[in-house]
């Protein structure tokens, strides 16, 4: 009897697919306006970000990314670049910056999940934001005039933290002719000399850790240091020792508003330590900007809830000896108006009253819930008809 073999016959493996990385980014950008952040997830098709809300876009081909096609997309744009190479192979993922002559530049995290790659891409504008631009408070012009001390700006990530340094670093450029040093991770926004000298480093390329760079600058002769954030207590330690020998620091944290800020700022250093922390603090600090990103109720992108605490006497002292009732920051904030503070409820009521933001969107980014609808009442009594009568400038545009 015969027996006949069957060979199993062997099928080519697909050739992986090829993805021109920076043409996709291109069209990706172009293809709505006011896009903020590019997404590449396993599992969909690109994505990006437009007045907060995601948009999948199905380039042919491209209607649903493969786990190989996010690694091609991530090793691409990390090219030769050792540093987050070996930072998303040791930690699992990688900060950068990318740029594409002509298109853009992008704050980059390349990240693992489920055992594959994803990629957030943050558009840095190539323009550098004025203050009439992001409507900025004239208070905050003070900064720019400022001779020592610290300066932070707080607020969750995307609410345009960068964004509102850029605008104040590119002020002074344009009208002190001193010397500005940037700290950073990564570079964002490129400043170019103009009436100031500006030198930018950046993490890891330039220098392994904010709080070398920090110690550095001190022997640099800068008068005003930009640090990226305030990440450690050294860093804070070593900023607080430069605003107290004559320089001004200004610097972000990922903090909700002024008075959890000092509550962070206080809280990284040991118990024994903090009174003297709060005290040193007390006297360093200038100004707290805290921002929140609200959708504007036509559609058209997203503002900016910007809270300001001061230095005066009255906040000065609050911090040094903590907060107790009848005696907070936001109530320094409520009454401080004629010294250009504001708070995050009152800005929130006259953006609603103005017509910009819709009532739902103002109370889930209030402060205090209860207290804001109680102030109010009256207008939504009232059938929530826009008012713009004591509306400041900022919000009316």
């Amino acid at each position: 009897m015969e027996t006949t073999t069957h060979t199993p016959t062997t099928q080519n493996p697909a050739a992986p697919r090829v993805i021109h990385t920076a043409q996709l980014i291109t069209a990706m950008l172009k293809s709505k306006s006011h896009v903020s952040d590019l997404i590449f997830s396993p599992g969909r098709a690109p994505q990006i970000e437009v007045s907060g809300q995601l948009v999948e876009l199905k380039y042919k081909g491209l209607e649903c990314l493969s786990p190989a096609d996010t690694k091609s997309i991530a090793y691409d744009i990390m090219g030769e670049n050792e540093h987050p190479l070996r930072k998303l192979d040791q930690d699992g993922s990688a900060d950068l910056s990318y740029g594409l002559p002509g298109v853009g530049r992008f704050r980059v995290n390349i990240f693992r999940q489920r055992g594959s790659c994803a990629i957030v891409m943050r558009v840095i504008p190539d323009i550098i934001p004025g203050f009439a631009d992001l409507k900025l408070p004239s208070t905050l012009e003070e900064i720019v005039h400022l001779k020592n001390g610290i300066v932070l700006v707080t607020g969750p990530t995307g609410s345009g933290k960068s964004s509102t340094l850029a605008a104040i670093i590119d002020k002074m450029n344009s009208e002190k002719a001193f010397h500005i040093l940037t700290i950073e991770d990564p570079i964002e926004f490129l400043h170019r000399h103009k009436k100031a000298t500006i030198h930018q480093r950046e993490l890891h390329s330039d220098t392994p850790t904010f709080s070398l760079a920090l110690r550095a600058a001190l022997r640099q002769a800068p008068k005003v240091i930009l640090v990226g954030e305030m990440r450690d207590r050294e860093t804070i330690e070593i900023a607080l020792e430069a605003a107290e020998t004559g320089h001004l620091v200004m610097s972000t944290l990922h903090t909700i508003d002024a008075a959890k800020t000092v509550e962070r700022i206080i809280g990284v250093f040991p118990l024994a330590d903090q009174q003297s922390v709060r005290n040193r603090f007390g006297k360093a600090f200038r100004f707290i900007v805290s921002q929140r990103l609200l959708a504007r109720k036509d559609g058209k992108g997203r503002i900016a809830a910007i809270e300001i605490l001061k230095s005066t006497l009255r906040t000065r002292d609050y911090v040094e000896k903590g907060e107790s009732e009848g005696k907070t920051l936001l109530d320094a904030m409520r009454d401080g108006d004629t010294d250009g503070m504001q708070h995050f409820d009152g800005e929130l009521e006259k953006l609603l009253r103005a017509g910009i933001i819709d009532f739902e969107t103002a109370l889930a980014y209030s402060t205090n819930a209860g207290n804001f609808r109680l102030e109010v009442a009256d207008f939504l009594e009232s059938g929530g008809n826009a008012d713009s009568e004591g509306v400041p400038a900022e919000a009316k545009r």
